[in-house]
């Protein structure tokens, strides 16, 4: 049986995604968690990823490649920029939450907005999306939002408070050829956020679920 690896800095995020990805894959795959909130609440809290927290990052996905897993993914876009710098050093795949998303993003047109609840997450997107728009030779204007109260409210599994907060974000939201969901947290309110702004809206896991789904075939 193939196994994967999946590593999480959110807590919602850690509870619900093993059990989700199980459902999606169509084959039996042991699933292993690791779950290091410290990777992401650092660099939100400090404006920076630490030298030492890119090495807490590295020894985390070595440990989860000990594992024997065929596969890691990271689920937490924050990592993504560091991701890239590990990738070279590990053996199997390795795959950040936002990968397919940002390769999605850049076909719908030059206007992205980024919404989000961590600052944090604004300069792994940008570059994100830059690069993506850069192999289709394409430039972008990103905008990017984000909602620290409800980042406090998610921190603090008070779901339905960082929801509305998000949902009242959405309204004021217009102009732009499509909106990106910065973090996996945020991916259950894609469809209500794409009802009210009548912007195509993307978030992460389903999409990072698919390219899982098809890399497991190619293993």
């Amino acid at each position: 049986m193939k196994s994967i690896a999946l590593i999480h800095t959110v807590k919602t995020v850690a509870n619900s995604f093993d059990q989700t990805l199980k459902d999606y894959v169509g084959e039996p795959v042991k699933v292993h968690n690791l779950w290091d909130d410290f990777l992401a609440n650092n660099p939100n809290e400090i404006g920076e990823f630490t030298i030492e927290n890119r090495c807490r990052l590295y020894n985390d996905i070595k440990s989860a490649e000990m594992t024997g897993a065929d596969m890691i993914v990271v689920t937490c876009s924050t990592l993504t920029p560091v991701v890239n710098m590990i990738r070279p050093f590990i053996k199997v795949p390795l795959i950040a939450i936002d990968d397919a998303m940002g390769r999605k993003a850049v076909t719908y047109g030059d206007r992205i907005l980024v919404l989000a609840t961590a600052g944090s997450t604004e300069v792994p997107m940008r570059e994100k999306l830059n690069a993506e728009a850069e192999k289709l030779g394409k430039k972008i204007q990103i905008d990017f939002r984000a909602n620290a109260e409800a980042f406090k409210a998610m921190k603090a599994v008070e779901m339905d408070k960082h929801d509305a907060l998000l949902l009242e974000m959405a309204k004021e939201i217009s102009g732009y050829d499509c909106v990106v969901l910065a973090q996996a947290s945020m991916a259950h309110l894609d469809k209500k956020i794409e009802e009210i702004c009548k912007i195509p809206v993307l978030s992460s896991p389903g999409l990072c679920l698919e390219q899982v789904k098809e890399t497991l075939k190619s293993i």
